[in-house]
Formats: structure tokens, sequence, C-alpha cells
């Protein structure tokens, strides 16, 4: 094998290396970065569903602030919003999780992730045929009846394709809370990966993080893409307009 190549291969694949990176990174990273997926995926859905109340709303001083909301955190940068929330938060005193770094980067992801899902609750929402809202007004059921009965069930079904889609990118956005400085067994997979890399002088720990990411989010990906053909399978289809 030329040198070059012999060099490229174990600078990114080395297999005594992966082996040796596999142990920390399955008993202390991925737990950890479970834990935080999930905690700041219910703080992105539970936010998302409020804001995506706010957007669906009548009034302009309840729609245009959460208009607003979405449209700030959909275009800064992540990696500027976890140090803002990370970073700024217990500087500006507001010591909401105290020592706790996960509070903070639970948080973080969380406000993230709300603004996209509260476009994906906001447009499955809206995507119910309206004829069934109308019907359901005209038997007598009340705006919130509606809402509960017509509305959030089939809406639900619309959205739970998207939203899984976004909660697989919750799990690697938890791969910036490195920045918001982790204790050792805090530290998620990245955080452990990049570690290994800077004491080995080697890239082949964050290839070995990278796999695991993979394990993770490639059969959940491809498992979602065939629930959402499924869904739309299911639904009946339109129609033709006639000419």
């Amino acid at each position: 094998m030329p040198p070059g190549l012999h060099r490229l291969l174990t600078t990114f694949f080395d297999p005594g290396l992966i082996v040796r990176s596999m142990p920390d990174l399955l008993s202390v990273g991925l737990p950890n970065t479970l834990t935080l997926s999930v905690f700041a995926g219910a703080i992105g859905i539970a936010l998302g569903l409020g804001v995506a109340a706010g957007l669906m709303s009548g009034p302009a001083a309840v729609r245009l602030p959460c208009r607003a909301y979405v449209d700030v955190l959909r275009g800064l940068p992540h990696i500027l919003t976890v140090y803002l929330v990370g970073q700024g938060l217990p500087l500006a005193g507001l010591g909401l999780f105290g020592d706790n770094t996960y509070g903070y980067a639970a948080l973080a992801i969380g406000l993230i992730e709300s603004a996209y899902f509260a476009e994906i609750f906001r447009a499955g929402f809206q995507g119910v045929d309206r004829g069934q809202v109308e019907a359901a007004r005209s038997t007598g059921l009340t705006k919130w009846q509606t809402l509960r009965h017509i509305v959030v069930p089939q809406g639900v079904r619309r959205v739970l394709p998207p939203l899984t889609g976004q909660l697989i990118l919750v799990v690697k956005a938890t791969s910036l809370v490195y920045l918001l400085g982790l204790t050792a067994s805090q530290r998620e997979m990245f955080a452990i990966a990049q570690d290994g890399a800077i004491n080995h002088a080697n890239l082949t720990p964050l290839t070995a993080a990278g796999l695991i990411y993979l394990a993770l989010t490639i059969p959940t990906t491809y498992a979602v893409n065939a629930w959402d053909r499924r869904l739309g399978g299911a639904r009946p289809a339109r129609a033709p307009a006639s000419e």
C-alpha cells in the first residue's frame, strides 16, 4: 500500500483505536446522548405545540410574536443559540438549572427544535380537511371541542412521520453541547470522541462516534420513510378534477 494511502486510512480508520474507543462511547457517550435527546425533544415538542397554537391563532398580537420566535430560532446558527442559552443564562444570573450543564444544554437544543416542531404541527393541523371542521362546528361542537375531537387526532397522524424525522435531528444536535464544558461523566459521544482524537492525535475516535450515530439514524430514517409511505398509501386518493 502506498505510504500516503496508508497514512490517510490510519488517520481516519485505525481498527485498533476504534476498538479502544468503543467502550467509553457505548457506556458513557451513548446513554448521555440518548438522555439529552429525550429531554431536549420533550422540551421542543411541548414548546412547539404552544407556538403552533399561537401561529394558528386569530389575534395578530399572539400570531406575530410566535412567527418571530420561529423565524429567529430557525434563522440563527445552532451553535450560536447553544452558546447564548448555555453560557449566557448563567452569566446573566438566571441560574435555572444551577450547575447542571445538562439542563442548559437540553433547553438550548429544545428551543432550537421547538421552532421546527411548531411548523410541523402547524402544517399538520392546518392540513385537516376544512369541510370536516365546518361539519363539526355545524353539529354544535365548540371551537375547542372541534380541535380536540377532529383536528388534533387527524393532525397527529399527519405529523408523526416528519416529527419522528425531526427527532433524529435532535440526536445529531446533541453533539453541540460539548461547547458548554461537560464533566467526564456528562460527556456525550462527540465530546468523548473529540477528547480521544486530541489524545491520540488521530481522528479515528471521531469515525467511531460517527459509526454509532449512523447506526442510530440510518435505520430510523428508513423506518420513518417506510411509515410515511404506508400512511400515504392509506390516505384516500383525491378524485381527478373534472374537465
